[in-house]
């Protein structure tokens, strides 16, 4: 396979080097891929909401409630992504290849022990986790738990997909993921219709052939993962238990753990609210999971650059290139910036056109366009959060975001309880919470990055920045 890299002399040929030469032309040839495939992880959740919504809201609340626990297992895969993501770019910044093969190798095992357990958590209690959002209708409970037990089954490879993306794009490898997760998106757009409504034969499985037909393609792009790991010279051999050590494990999750905290607490305070939200029926919880995934347009993408800053700064911060450290977020912020304002225009004068694509129902739609409308205030803002947070994440400093993102993502509940009561806001007043905070985040958190990290290494930044780098 032609996308495939070969590794040689503890190198990978084609690596994008993120330590010389143009900053701009650097980080657009490693961004672009890296957005790519946040695009196609954004998809798979949004092509499921595509074909499920044509069977009606009952059948995207039972999806949108199941989902939540995906994403809370999504989060805890940062423990290791994360760690992996920093300490292999800090490594190859370093030129240490044996402190590389540690972090790659110990983020492996601790990925696939915490997948097993949460599998095994999830399908023991599925009941009782469904249930906690009492929605009301056991037509959609038992489509919910459905969903859930098969997604469940397929946890392993939800888990180790990112993990072997972050290993990648760390190496500055940022095509190989995006060409492996491309397969996997082909796979599940021609399965989807065909499990769903059951097309050619199949019978009509509903939101049953959703979740297959994501599972059977995540399974697809663990196996080609596999291949091009092997390909690029590792190996999944026992022999490998030499790289295996506490110390290790310990420093991964010294890294990750936080940014995991985040995003497990952004997954659990979204279960409040979507608790909250179901109180207004299922519309409200259709519009809700509808309406953050056309969201997810702009947030992904800037995640995309998030995750290439990460990769940048840390591969420079290894090599103690601090000017070029700083030009590289000035670039990512600019870019982000650009993403931000677009998706402010876009979903809050195009947010009912976009929505009726998802959900056909008028009452949906009007629901759904305030929703956009409301949240489309909070995008640059936003932009701005993740991308300073890719920095602080490429430095080493997962703390710092982490909590930002933690308080004020938890202030949302209070502030959602709070402004709903208002007669003349209702489920708006939930809307108007989530908005609130983003731009509460994306304000604070650059703030910090200035005190924290610009202000005290004032004279490393000013360094003068090599020619070639502009």
């Amino acid at each position: 396979m032609k996308f495939f890299i070969y590794f040689q002399g503890g190198q990978m040929k084609k690596s994008v080097s993120l330590v010389s030469g143009n900053i701009s032309s650097t980080l657009i040839k490693l961004s672009l891929p890296i957005l790519g495939t946040s695009f196609i992880q954004m998809a798979y959740n949004m092509i499921d909401m595509l074909w499920v919504g044509r069977i009606g809201s009952s059948a995207v609340a039972a999806v949108g409630t199941a989902g939540f626990f995906t994403w809370f297992g999504s989060s805890l895969v940062f423990i290791s992504k994360i760690g992996a993501e920093i300490g292999v770019s800090q490594a190859i910044g370093k030129k240490d290849i044996k402190e590389r093969n540690k972090f790659i190798y110990n983020s492996l095992l601790i990925n696939i022990v915490i997948a097993i357990i949460y599998t095994i958590f999830l399908i023991v209690f599925r009941k009782e986790l469904v249930g906690f959002f009492k929605l009301g209708d056991s037509e959609i409970n038992n489509m919910a738990i459905s969903f859930l037990v098969i997604v469940s089954l397929g946890m392993i490879f939800s888990f180790l997909n990112p993990l072997f993306t972050g290993i990648f794009n760390a190496s500055g490898s940022s095509k190989i993921p995006f060409i492996i997760n491309t397969i996997g998106l082909i796979v599940n757009i021609v399965a989807d219709p065909i499990l769903i409504f059951g097309l050619f034969g199949f019978p009509a499985l509903g939101v049953v052939g959703a979740a297959l037909a994501t599972v059977g393609a995540q399974a697809i792009v663990t196996v080609i993962f596999i291949i091009s790991f092997i390909k690029n010279g590792y190996s999944l051999k026992l022999k490998n238990k030499k790289y295996i050590e506490k110390k290790t494990i310990i420093k991964i999750c010294r890294l990750g753990i936080p940014t995991a905290l985040q995003n497990c607490s952004f997954a659990f305070f979204a279960m409040i609210i979507g608790r909250l939200i179901a109180s207004w029926g299922p519309v409200a919880i259709a519009v809700q999971k509808v309406g953050s995934q056309i969201e997810a347009i702009s947030w992904m993408t800037a995640e995309g650059f998030g995750a290439a800053l990460t990769a940048f700064v840390g591969q420079n911060y290894g090599a103690n290139r601090w000017d070029r450290i700083l030009k590289g977020y000035k670039v990512t912020m600019i870019l982000a910036g650009f993403i931000g304002i677009f998706a402010t225009i876009l979903l809050i004068f195009a947010g009912k056109n976009i929505f009726s694509i998802f959900l056909p129902e008028a009452e949906a739609i009007e629901a759904g366009g305030t929703y956009l409308r409301i949240l489309g205030l909070s995008q640059l803002f936003m932009c701005i959060e993740i991308t300073t947070a890719g920095a602080f994440n490429g430095l080493g400093n997962t703390v710092t975001p982490s909590w930002v993102s933690i308080i004020l993502t938890g202030l949302r509940i209070p502030i959602a309880i709070l402004l709903s009561g208002i007669d003349t806001l209702g489920l708006n007043g939930v809307w108007w919470s989530i908005s609130g905070t983003s731009i509460a985040k994306g304000i604070i958190l650059l703030s910090l990055f200035n005190f924290i990290i610009i202000k005290p290494n004032r004279k490393k930044f000013i360094k003068t920045i090599d020619k070639d780098s502009l």
